[in-house]
């Protein structure tokens, strides 16, 4: 490693639980560096800024592997507190701003200048005031290194998220031993005016000899302003390149990679079967996941995937057809309109939801797997009931029956259909969800996020389920994963969500540049 760096992380390594997140990772940056960072979900990145900044959720997990050096010499980071106090600092994707407080009061927070006043000078120190013309003077100082024309006194509450933005930089930039900072998915919440803004902030920032650290999925940034550039891929480093040796194509196929075999395509050409779903202007209020304007065919007995990067829209489309959250637009289900923001009605239509939340929305985690499974179809379709006139009954023996069925299709790990599913393997809870799920017969199969956090084996024997009815029993399935490998193993078509649109439509053997591009937010070549 070069003797100036300010920041060196060697041989850095991770593991939750067994499973390796992080391997061998190196990166070394000097002062006055903008460093990219480019990876798919799931490639680390996340993983490796929480070492750095000292994050609990890395040492109440053991730790990590390797050495990380600032300025020469080796530093132990247990805290964000030790983080700052070694000038690294952070500006995180999820803003952690107090509303109710002025852009000075959120800047100076936790590092209040006070002075003194007469009862202080009697009763001691604690009783000091806040220094309010020092503080707005520092964030005045700050802020202008952002050039942002805003008032320091302003409220935070009520103003644009790009100002809020530009204040949590501003904090970071107060701070007076700032050596590394971190911007992880700066550009996300801003438009494009304020992104280019902002990059041209982010020069000036590593001109005055402060070291970034920039993470973003949007290559063309990266491109733009990074001195060199770090790629990871599956926990693994794959490669550190000087900017001048690479670009956006070359970026694009080394983030995403080829990770699974993609399925065999030769007689699964759908485009000419019938519409099943027609999705025009579909506009979802899910937090995070907002969808903007989704315009998306789906054909009758086909897989559809949907793809993206974290936050983009994917997850919000399922949702929304579903009616768990605010949803307009138009949807049509074989012709006919589909009632929107009413779970029931959707239900009622032939949809059914497997939740990517499997252990907050999609299991009832204290009770029986049995139970589990029927739940759904009792509660909305009044299956699994005996009735004598006016009584009703649970048909615990047809449930039983319905449940073994499905413990030995869908190969449960359980000791029975009594067992809660609390203590079922997550594999086995994901399971669970399908099969309250084709308990009510669905006509559409949305399923999100199926395999989040489950093994390699078990993610094996999901897809193929969903493979199986779909070739078996000709159910229509709409995939959402932000596994891509998994989405080109097992789907017809993949649709790229980005900035809440569909971005583009892809073949699962189509090009890693294509994926990468439209992942990105930039058009897929022809020629790739």
């Amino acid at each position: 490693m070069a003797p100036n760096t300010v920041l060196r992380m060697e041989h850095i390594g991770k593991s939750y639980y067994g499973t390796q997140v992080l391997k061998d990772i190196n990166i070394a940056v000097k002062p006055g560096e903008i460093h990219g960072i480019v990876g798919e979900n799931g490639a680390g990145k996340s993983t490796l800024m929480n070492i750095l900044f000292g994050m609990s959720v890395i040492h109440s997990t053991g730790g990590y592997e390797g050495s990380l050096y600032i300025d020469g010499t080796s530093a132990s980071i247990t805290s964000p507190q030790d983080a700052m106090a070694l000038g690294i600092g952070m500006v995180h994707q999820e803003f952690m701003l107090l509303p109710n407080y002025t852009l000075t009061e959120n800047i100076k927070l936790n590092r209040e200048v006070l002075k003194p006043n007469p009862i202080s000078r009697v009763f001691g120190d604690n009783l000091k005031s806040l220094d309010f013309a020092t503080m707005n003077r520092d964030a005045r100082s700050a802020l202008d290194r952002l050039h942002i024309n805003i008032e320091e006194y302003a409220q935070v509450a009520g103003l644009p998220v790009g100002y809020m933005q530009f204040t949590e930089i501003a904090r970071e930039l107060d701070k007076k031993n700032l050596k590394v900072l971190v911007f992880d998915e700066p550009t996300a919440v801003l438009a494009e005016s304020e992104a280019d803004h902002l990059l041209n902030a982010m020069k000036e920032i590593a001109a005055s000899g402060i070291a970034i650290l920039f993470i973003t999925h949007r290559l063309g940034e990266i491109v733009e302003i990074c001195d060199h550039i770090t790629v990871l891929r599956d926990g693994t480093h794959v490669v550190t390149k000087p900017k001048t040796e690479t670009d956006v194509f070359e970026l694009a196929e080394l983030m995403v990679g080829s990770q699974m075999e993609a399925a065999d395509q030769s007689s699964r050409d759908t485009s000419q079967r019938a519409k099943l779903l027609e999705m025009r202007n579909l506009v979802v209020h899910m937090p995070g996941e907002r969808v903007r304007g989704v315009d998306l065919d789906v054909y009758d007995g086909e897989i559809l995937g949907l793809g993206g990067l974290a936050g983009q829209g994917k997850i919000g489309i399922a949702n929304g057809l579903m009616g768990l959250f605010p949803t307009t637009g138009d949807a049509l289900f074989n012709g006919t309109p589909i009632a929107l923001n009413n779970p029931k009605a959707s239900m009622a239509q032939g949809f059914a939801y497997v939740s990517e939340d499997r252990r907050g929305v999609g299991l009832l985690l204290d009770s029986s797997i049995e139970l589990n499974i029927a739940f759904s179809a009792v509660q909305n379709q009044e299956q699994f009931i005996r009735r004598w006139g006016p009584f009703t009954q649970l048909d615990s023996g047809s449930i039983r029956n319905h449940a073994l069925q499905y413990i030995k299709d869908l190969d449960i790990r359980c000791t029975g259909p009594t067992q809660l599913v609390r203590r079922l393997s997550g594999g086995n809870q994901q399971k669970v969800c399908i099969a309250r799920a084709l308990t009510m017969n669905p006509k559409v199969l949305l399923v999100s996020e199926p395999t989040r956090g489950i093994d390699v084996g078990a993610k094996r024997i999901v897809l193929d389920a969903l493979r199986r009815l779909n070739q078996e029993l000709g159910m229509t399935i709409i995939m959402t994963s932000s596994e891509l490998g998994e989405l080109r193993s097992i789907c017809d078509r993949i649709a790229i969500v980005t900035d809440g649109r569909i971005a583009g439509i892809l073949k699962p053997n189509d090009s890693d540049v294509n994926f990468g591009l439209l992942m990105s937010g930039q058009q897929a070549s022809k020629g790739a």
